[in-house]
């Protein structure tokens, strides 16, 4: 585990600059992040990892745009997301980043299809037709298209959920423990095909994940405790997350 840098100006898809959160107020204030300086590169694949309570969840709600910093800045490319109103920020949630949940957010009277190309229909673009086939390829889909989700697996679901965050080339997937509902092997395959968009497609990929197994398939760590980036981990191995999580516990 080495010590955690400011983010480099220029290089990060998604910053967070000296960001803090406050839930309430008062004596029942609830500071879930204090001054959190984190950048995320273009093309990378990035697990944020901490204790419960760290502030991993807020962290990845804050830089998406879900959620509004109390005060700090948020950056997505050169825009500035701090300050912007819910109408611009539903529209920047919508062109420009991609989400994957545990609980997969799909639309049960939709196909798998029309799930799929949803926020371009939604955003009036057409889908690039051969990034659309290449990802219903990868994730082996071609013969679930015309499926509900009810009709599907869960491992299957995510997928389509998947394909749905990708298609639009967003600069940035958002992933919140996505494999936190799946068996292994569907797990696996999700974040293969995670860890293969950002090598193929020079995709931008930040995940929330407690699992050691997943963070490994990531090119590097962001280590949360009590609201505040405490290490990071550059090419982990699930022995190397282990330890620092286990790290983190034992000085806690």
């Amino acid at each position: 585990m080495r010590t955690h840098a400011p983010p480099e100006a220029g290089r990060a898809a998604v910053a967070a600059i000296e960001v803090v959160k406050v839930y309430g107020s008062g004596d029942t204030a609830v500071r879930a992040l204090d001054g959190v300086s984190v950048g995320f590169d273009r093309a990378g694949f990035t697990a944020i990892m901490g204790p419960s309570g760290s502030g991993k969840s807020t962290l990845m709600h804050c830089l998406a745009g879900l959620d509004t910093a109390t005060s700090g800045r948020v950056l997505l490319g050169g825009t500035e997301l701090t300050g912007r109103s819910d109408r611009t920020l539903t529209r920047v949630r919508r062109e420009r980043i991609g989400f994957v949940f545990q609980s997969f957010n799909l639309l049960p009277q939709l196909t798998a299809a029309q799930n799929i190309t949803l926020p371009l229909d939604l955003a009036g673009r057409q889908p690039d037709r051969d990034l659309l086939a290449h990802l219903v390829g990868v994730l082996g889909l071609a013969d679930r298209l015309g499926h509900r989700p009810s009709e599907l697996s869960g491992g299957q679901q995510q997928r389509v959920a998947l394909a749905r965050a990708l298609v639009s080339r967003p600069e940035v997937v958002f992933a919140d423990e996505p494999t936190g509902n799946l068996d292994s092997r569907s797990g696996a395959e999700v974040l293969s095909v995670l860890r293969d968009s950002v090598r193929d497609l020079g995709q931008t990929v930040v995940m929330v994940t407690h699992d050691p197994i997943a963070a490994a398939y990531a090119d590097r760590v962001v280590l949360l405790a009590d609201g505040r980036v405490v290490g990071e981990i550059d090419r982990p191995d699930q022995g190397s997350v282990t330890d620092a999580l286990r790290d983190l516990a034992a000085g806690a």
